[in-house]
């Protein structure tokens, strides 16, 4: 049998380990203390941290972090994002050594954060609270600033005790989780938690501001209205005020606003013809989903419903499609499939022209047991929108649900030559396989997606599990040199973090 998922334990470890990452990256600075600053703002650091070693750690972190439970995998929001990252990346001023991949994470909190490697988070609560594309563009933007700007590497490198703790708890946690030690990983990741609150290290006024204006030239030249990073200043100071003394660190704790930066952007905009940005409709149905998707208590689920549904009444155009979008996919997820059929209706009347909602179509479809509509919804929608990684992704879940398995490996590997990195394309794949009675290669396919996943000894099992049952020489051959392979990686990977917890 392949293994398809991990134990309470192990995911229990992820937790924690992802929680001390985000403490270790985006602590509070209260706005009455000067945050330490970054020692240079040229490029003297980078021989310390390179490019290439920075995104080896990013790795390392992501790796884990994509087990928690509060990443978001939802094939829609990622390819969202991260389209819109590397975007705005591509018109950076400075250019951006690092691929940038930007995810979701289920917060209704309004943050985001930069880490190693050009990986950057968006909490749900962020695209939620933002009114147009162009004040979510402005955060992803500064994000990507600071990612140009290489301040996080210099914050990472920097000579100071705050950092080195902040860096061993960090290279703790990862190597503890790498090597399978759950109870490790906690104790690490408590103590990196309680480093951060006592060690507070934070970007300086100077990086903030060269951040925004890096951010600022990014929005303008992709063609977003500049203005959208001024409304969400206004945004995240008036959060920031309702918040006071409620706890907890918003995105104005690790990024303190200040008249002056707002100063310098408004100066920035009155210098610069008025724009006007069109939003995508994607940015509207990716808003909805959020909604949805971060409501985690009964309350907050009636909240977002009543929120759609006075949008649905009161909004025009793409955006009421959005809104019974929205409540479509929350019908869904409660079991609700009568009243999902009717708010999709409504939400195809006002915005036929969608990837979002022909995915749902399709979903709804497999819901009701209907795989020979749910494939054939799949097949039109793939032909139309073939860039949708979410029409992808459903239309190999409906081949599988017709019983087709051996069209579904066909098409999976057509789709695995766009996307090799997605780990539910492996993970299907492997699921028709072992149904096909393939076992090897289905134990070869789920060893890549726990490689992707980040749990390189499981991947080294299953590896070794094929080559067991394998009687093929040449499949043998090719099985040693992957164990090895990953085994080198896991070795590599290990003499990285060693590293930064004895630095």
């Amino acid at each position: 049998m392949i293994v398809t998922s991990f134990s309470v334990r192990k995911t229990r470890c992820a937790r924690y380990v992802c929680a001390a990452l985000v403490a270790s990256m985006c602590w509070s600075t209260p706005a009455y203390t000067q945050p330490v600053g970054i020692p240079s703002m040229g490029s003297a650091s980078s021989a310390e941290l390179s490019p290439a070693l920075e995104r080896t750690l990013g790795d390392a972190i992501m790796e884990q972090g994509r087990r928690d439970p509060t990443y978001i995998a939802d094939p829609d929001v990622s390819q969202y994002l991260t389209r819109l990252g590397r975007t705005l990346a591509s018109n950076a001023p400075t250019g951006v050594d690092q691929p940038i991949q930007v995810f979701g994470v289920r917060d209704s909190q309004i943050n985001a954060f930069a880490l190693p490697g050009g990986y950057i988070g968006i909490n749900s609560g962020l695209v939620v609270t933002a009114e147009t594309e162009s004040e979510l563009a402005s955060v992803i933007a500064h994000e990507i600033g600071h990612v140009a700007q290489r301040h996080i590497a210099r914050g990472m490198t920097q000579k100071s005790q705050s950092s080195g703790v902040m860096m061993a708890a960090l290279a703790g946690a990862l190597l503890a989780a790498l090597s399978g030690s759950g109870d490790l990983a906690m104790g690490v990741a408590a103590f990196g938690q309680a480093a951060a609150v006592d060690r507070q290290l934070g970007f300086s006024r100077q990086a903030e501001q060269e951040a925004d204006r890096t951010g600022f030239e990014m929005m303008r030249k992709a063609g977003f209205d500049p203005r959208g990073m001024a409304r969400m200043f206004n945004h995240l100071g008036n959060a920031s005020r309702l918040n006071e003394g409620a706890g907890g660190g918003g995105y104005t704790s690790t990024h303190p606003l200040s008249i002056q930066r707002l100063s310098d952007i408004e100066n920035r905009i009155r210098e610069i013809p008025a724009a006007k940005h069109q939003d995508s409709s994607s940015f509207w149905y990716i808003r909805a989903k959020l909604r949805v998707l971060q409501a985690k208590t009964t309350q907050a689920q009636r909240q977002a419903t009543d929120k759609l549904q006075l949008d649905a009444r009161q909004k025009t155009g793409v955006e009421q499609s959005a809104a019974w979008y929205g409540l479509s996919y929350a019908a869904l997820a409660r079991g609700d499939k009568v009243e999902a059929a009717r708010a999709l209706a409504e939400a195809r009347k006002l915005g036929d022209n969608s990837p979002e909602v022909a995915g749902l179509a399709v979903s709804l479809a497999l819901a009701q047991g209907d795989s020979k509509q749910a494939l054939a919804l799949a097949t039109a929608a793939g032909k139309r929108w073939p860039d949708s990684l979410g029409i992808a992704l459903v239309t190999a879940e409906a081949y599988q649900k017709a019983g087709q398995d051996r069209e579904a490996v066909a098409y999976l590997d057509g789709a695995l030559g766009r996307w090799s990195d997605v780990p539910r394309f492996h993970q299907l794949k492997a699921q028709s396989q072992e149904r096909l009675g393939q076992q090897v290669n289905a134990r070869r396919s789920m060893a890549t997606y726990y490689d992707l996943t980040g749990a390189l000894p499981t991947a080294v099992e299953l590896l070794q599990q094929a080559r067991n049952m394998s009687k093929d020489f040449y499949t043998q051959s090719e099985l040693d040199v992957q164990i090895r392979t990953l085994r080198d990686r896991i070795k590599s990977d290990r003499e990285l973090l060693e590293r930064f917890r004895k630095s």
